[in-house]
C-alpha cells in the first residue's frame, strides 16, 4: 500500500488528509481501526523510540505517546510488588511477560498524561500485554507482530474500532527527511546519533565521575526518550523507566520543574498512605487516578471535603501532610536526568536534586557551565557532557 486516506488532518477542518510514499510501500499495515493524522505521528515517532531502546539495552521496550511526545517510556525489567500496585497490574489475569512489564511501566509512570495514549512495543504483543492494554483508555498501538490471542483482544477493544498497526521492523527510511511548513519544504539529515556509545559518557567534568551500569542504562533511556520528545525537553529516569518527562517548554527550568513534579508524584504514589487509600468499589480507573493526583497535591481538600470524599472513599482518609511528603521525597535516590541541550544555569541542578537526581547527562557548552558543575559538586552529582544536542520538532 503506497497511500492511506485519513478522515482529516490535525483538526476536523483540515481536509483532505492522507499519508503516502513517494517510493515503495508504506512501512506499516492497518490490522484494525482507522488511524488518524495525529495517531500516525504518535505511532511512527514512538516506534522509533522503542526500536532504539531495544537496540541500546537489549531489553523489550514500550512507550506511551500523547500529542507527539512520550508520556512514558520503559524497558521490560520485572516489577516490584509496589510498582505492580501503583500501576494497577497486581491483579493481572496472566503472568507479566517482559514486554508486558515494559508496557505497564510506560503506561503507569504518568497515568494522567497517558490517558487516551498511543502505544508502541518493540516486540511481539502477546496476550499478557493485550489484556493490560484492554483495561486502559487508549487510541491505538503499533508493534512488529501480534499473537493471535492478542490481536483478537485488541480488535474487540473500543467496540471494534481500536487502531492496531503492524510495523515492518526491517524498514529503514531515507537518510534525508523533509517536511513542509507554510508551503516551504524543509530538508535535513535524519538524527542517527548513537546514544549508547561509550564516548557519550567520556567527558565528566564533575568531581564525582562514577556512573554505575544501572545509571548509564537509565541515562541512555533518558537521552533516547528525549530524542523523540518535543523540545525543550528534560527526562527523569529510574530503574529502567521514565518517571517524569517535561516536553515543549520555552524555558529549560520550566522543563526541569515540570518533569521533576511528575517524578515526585510518581514517588509519592508509593507512600503507604496513598497505597492504602480506601477507594469505593467499582470506581473508574480515570477517576481513581485523578483522585490520587489531587490527594497528593496541595488541593487535597477538593477530594477530602465533607460531602465530597464519599464519592471516592469508603472512609475519609487522613491528609498526606507537607511534612510527610517532604520526608518521603527525601528517600528517593539514584535518579538519572537527561536534557536535550545544555543547562544554562545551576538552578536546574538545584531542582533536579530535590527529586533524587544523582546522575546527569546533558550537552554542555553553556557560558555558565562552571556554575552548573559547581552546583553538581555541591550535591555529589556525577554529570557527563555529551556534546550532543537532541532537539526534536
Amino acid at each position: 500500500m503506497k497511500e492511506l486516506e485519513l478522515k482529516y488532518g490535525c483538526n476536523p477542518n483540515q481536509k483532505p488528509s492522507r499519508v503516502f510514499m513517494n517510493e515503495g510501500e508504506l512501512p506499516f499495515e492497518v490490522l484494525n481501526g482507522r488511524p488518524g493524522y495525529i495517531n500516525l505521528l504518535d505511532a511512527l515517532n514512538s516506534w522509533q523510540l522503542v526500536k532504539e531502546l531495544k537496540a541500546a539495552t537489549g531489553l523489550p521496550a514500550a512507550a506511551s505517546f500523547k500529542h507527539v511526545s512520550p508520556a512514558g517510556a520503559a524497558v521490560g525489567l520485572p516489577l516490584s510488588d509496589t510498582l505492580k500496585h501503583i500501576y494497577w497490574v497486581a491483579d493481572a489475569p496472566l503472568p507479566l511477560t517482559p514486554i508486558a512489564c515494559a508496557y505497564a511501566r510506560a503506561r503507569g509512570a504518568d497515568r494522567m498524561s497517558s490517558y487516551g495514549d498511543f502505544i508502541a512495543l518493540s516486540d511481539t504483543c502477546d496476550e499478557s500485554t493485550a489484556r493490560l492494554i484492554n483495561r486502559e483508555v487508549s487510541d491505538g498501538i503499533i508493534a512488529p507482530e501480534y499473537t493471535p490471542e492478542a490481536l483478537e483482544i485488541l480488535r474487540n477493544k473500543r467496540k471494534g474500532t481500536y487502531c492496531v498497526l503492524k510495523i515492518d521492523p526491517s524498514y529503514k527510511p531515507n537518510p534525508v527527511e523533509c517536511k513542509q511548513v507554510f508551503g516551504v519544504t524543509f530538508e535535513q539529515g535524519r538524527n542517527e546519533v548513537n546514544l549508547s556509545d561509550e564516548k557519550v559518557f567520556s567527558n565528566i567534568p564533575t568531581q564525582n565521575k562514577t556512573f554505575t551500569p544501572e545509571a548509564k542504562r537509565d541515562l541512555i533511556i533518558a537521552l533516547i526518550t528525549l530524542k523523540y520528545t518535543q523540545s525543550n525537553s528534560v527526562c527523569y529516569v529510574k530503574d529502567g523507566q521514565a518517571i517524569g518527562i517535561g516536553a515543549g517548554q520555552q524555558s529549560r527550568i520550566h522543563c526541569t520543574r515540570l518533569a521533576g513534579n511528575k517524578a515526585d508524584i510518581w514517588w509519592l504514589r508509593q507512600h503507604p498512605k496513598v497505597m492504602n487509600l480506601p477507594f469505593i468499589a467499582n470506581i473508574r480507573r480515570a477517576d481513581r487516578d485523578n483522585t490520587i493526583d489531587i490527594y497528593i497535591s496541595e488541593d487535597h481538600d477538593d477530594v477530602l471535603a465533607d460531602g465530597t470524599w464519599q464519592q471516592f472513599f469508603t472512609e475519609k482518609p487522613e491528609v498526606l501532610t507537607r511534612e510527610e511528603k517532604k520526608a518521603w521525597l527525601a528517600l528517593n535516590k539514584g535518579v538519572a536526568l537527561g536534557s536535550d541541550a545544555f543547562f544554562p544555569f545551576g538552578d536546574n541542578i538545584e531542582r533536579a536534586h530535590k527529586s533524587g537526581v544523582e546522575f546527569i547527562a546533558q550537552a554542555g557548552g553553556s557560558v555558565r557551565d562552571d556554575n552548573v558543575i559547581e552546583t553538581c559538586d555541591k550535591y555529589g552529582i556525577a554529570m557527563a557532557f555529551t556534546g550532543i544536542r537532541l532537539f526534536h520538532h
